[in-house]
């Protein structure tokens, strides 16, 4: 008679409900072990952490220049990870809004691009609104070969990031390029109709923060107070009771990308027509991948995303110092950004799974 020999193991148990605390404890966890992770990795580079946690935490508040930047960053990231985050509660899972932002800028730019000598106060909005259908065009190919083919829209709208990068490159190396830039890969300038207002005097933020908080507004009605809100997140929590209740996933899947590409279109706009006023390769600096962090920190929560932009931008600015005044290499930036979203991943699986240890068999002996 054999003996089955067992050992005392860690096991994830579901849990009934969500546990609120474990909601409100992810993100400051994740936070602290992400910081105090990657301060070890900085004694282990050589550098002063105290320097770097000074000049990444602290700077970015000490000076009214520095937390204006911290506002001009936090809009482009709040309003992607807004539209991110509807699609993700409903289990559509948009990796390509770097390649809808593209396109957002594109689309807007062709107004100064085609009409430079256009005049009129409407010149920016409607750059506003043909980013943001740029962009909805865009994350519409991903939802078309979702939905039809069957393909992964994860795969496909990276992909398409991709060959939107590489679209930006042939029209400023080609017929959108600067005759009188001096060879650099860039648009003409702007005309003045064509920039959003300034919104506050003396800064490079812009009235389109406004626009972003508005939308954030919206976002929270239309999850937490609308219909259509509440069917695309049965149908991320529970698809087949979703199905059997008759909501269509198809349509999910078609309005969730097309909420994406719509916010991430419009923060491509809003970039070109802000503090770029041209179209430049450098509009794509990684704001549709720093936006999936940022929607994630947040809880997927319209309101926990306001605060989780904001501190992704201090993380933007106070990197740029920290490579300054301690010379930290830009990829550790990344580093900490990336540890962060794995922190908090982590920490999020015991929203809906508590640890037990439990008697575990794990083998067998003759």
């Amino acid at each position: 008679m054999s003996v089955l020999p067992t050992a005392l193991l860690p096991t994830l148990i579901r849990r009934e409900r969500a546990s609120l605390a474990a909601t409100l404890l992810a993100p400051p966890v994740a936070l602290a072990v992400a910081t105090i992770l990657n301060l070890g990795l900085y004694i282990l580079m050589g550098r002063d952490p105290v320097a770097v946690v000074h000049a990444m935490l602290l700077e970015p508040f000490l000076s009214w220049a520095s937390f204006s930047e911290v506002l001009l960053k936090t809009g482009p990231l709040l309003l992607i990870a807004q539209g991110l985050a509807i699609g993700f509660r409903a289990k559509v899972f948009n990796i390509g809004a770097e390649g809808q932002f593209i396109l957002g800028a594109i689309f807007a730019s062709a107004i100064p691009v085609w009409f430079p000598q256009a005049t009129g106060q409407w010149i920016w909005p409607v750059m506003l609104l043909l980013g943001a259908i740029g962009g909805a065009l865009w994350a519409s190919i991903t939802a078309f070969w979702r939905v039809r083919l069957n393909a992964n829209e994860i795969l496909v709208s990276l992909m398409l990031s991709l060959v939107a990068a590489q679209l930006l490159n042939y029209l400023l190396l080609g017929p959108w390029k600067d005759p009188n830039g001096f060879n650099f890969p860039q648009s003409v300038m702007f005309q003045y109709d064509a920039m959003v207002p300034m919104l506050i005097s003396g800064t490079r933020v812009n009235v389109s923060l406004l626009l972003t908080l508005a939308l954030s507004m919206a976002a929270w009605v239309f999850m937490q107070k609308s219909f259509i809100g509440y069917k695309l997140q049965v149908g991320g929590l529970a698809p087949r009771a979703a199905g059997y209740a008759g909501f269509n996933e198809g349509w999910a899947i078609w309005l969730s990308l097309l909420i994406g590409g719509f916010a991430a279109g419009l923060a491509g706009a809003a970039e070109v027509a802000g503090p770029l006023g041209q179209l430049q390769r450098s509009i794509s600096t990684g704001y549709g991948y720093a936006a999936i962090i940022v929607a994630y920190l947040g809880g997927l929560h319209p309101i926990g995303i306001v605060f989780s932009a904001l501190f992704m931008s201090v993380i933007y600015i106070g990197g740029d110092n920290a490579m300054v005044s301690a010379n930290l290499p830009i990829a550790a930036v990344r580093v900490f950004q990336g540890s962060l979203l794995l922190a908090y991943l982590i920490a999020a699986t015991f929203v809906r799974y508590r640890l037990e240890w439990r008697r575990t068999a794990y083998g067998s002996r003759p």
